[in-house]
C-alpha cells in the first residue's frame, strides 16, 4: 500500500490559509480596538471643549465651529468602530472556514495514518506467526514439545536433572535387558555330557584292525 498520504501537500496549503485567516483577523480586532480607543479620544475632546458663554461673536462662532468638527470626528470614529467589527466578524468567518477545510483534509490524513497502522499491526501479527510455526516445526524436529518445552529424550539432549537422566539410563538399559535372548545354564551341561556319553560308548578308532597274515592267506589258496 501507498505509505504516503497523496494529499500532504493540500493539507499544508489549507493550514498555510488558516494561518493567514488567523492573522488577519487578530489585525482586525485590534483595528476595532483601536477604533474604539479613538471615539474615547474624540468624546473627550468635545467634553472639554465647551460653548462659550461671553465674547465677541467672531470667538463664539470659531467656538462653535470647533465643536462641531470635534462632534464629525467622534461621528467618524464610531463609524469607524463599525466598519472594523464588521470586518473584524467577516475575518472571523474566513478563519472558520479555512479551518474547517483544513479539518476535511486532515481529518483525511488521519484515516490515511490509521490503515497504515492497521496494515503494520496485520503484518507484524503475520510476520510473528510466521515465526511462531517455523519454531515450532524446528522444535518437533528437534524432538522438543511445544506446549511444555520440554525435550522428547533426555539422554540424547542432555536436558533434566541427574535424577531424570539416572531413571531414564535405567529404564532404557531394563529395556535393552528385556531385548536380550536368554539362555539356559542347564542345555549346554547336558549336550557336553551326553557327546562325553557317545565318545565313551564308541570304540576306540586309532587302535589297529585284526588282520590275517600271508601264511594263513597263502593256506588259503
Amino acid at each position: 500500500m501507498n505509505r504516503l498520504f497523496r494529499l500532504g501537500p493540500v493539507l499544508r496549503a489549507r493550514k498555510a490559509q488558516e494561518d493567514a485567516a488567523r492573522g488577519a483577523a487578530v489585525a482586525s480586532r485590534a483595528e476595532v480596538r483601536e477604533a474604539q480607543q479613538l471615539v474615547k479620544r474624540r468624546a473627550l475632546d468635545l467634553a472639554g471643549a465647551d460653548a462659550p458663554t461671553e465674547g465677541t461673536a467672531r470667538a463664539m462662532v470659531a467656538s462653535l465651529v470647533a465643536r462641531q468638527s470635534l462632534a464629525a470626528t467622534l461621528s467618524g470614529a464610531h463609524r469607524m468602530v463599525a466598519d472594523a467589527e464588521e470586518l473584524a466578524q467577516e475575518k472571523v468567518a474566513g478563519l472558520a472556514d479555512a479551518a474547517k477545510r483544513r479539518r476535511a483534509v486532515e481529518m483525511m490524513a488521519e484515516r490515511h495514518a490509521e490503515t497504515v497502522r492497521q496494515h503494520d499491526l496485520k503484518a507484524e501479527q503475520a510476520n510473528l506467526d510466521e515465526l511462531a510455526i517455523t519454531a515450532k516445526a524446528r522444535n518437533a524436529a528437534r524432538g522438543i514439545d511445544a506446549v511444555s518445552e520440554k525435550r522428547a529424550s533426555v539422554l540424547r539432549h542432555g536436558n533434566g536433572t541427574a535424577a531424570d537422566r539416572e531413571d531414564v539410563a535405567r529404564a532404557v538399559a531394563n529395556e535393552l535387558a528385556a531385548r536380550r535372548p536368554t539362555f539356559e545354564l542347564a542345555d549346554p551341561a547336558l549336550a557336553i555330557a551326553a557327546r562325553r556319553a557317545m565318545t565313551a560308548a564308541r570304540p576306540d578308532r586309532h587302535e589297529p584292525a585284526e588282520t590275517t597274515g600271508p601264511a594263513e592267506n597263502s593256506a588259503g589258496r
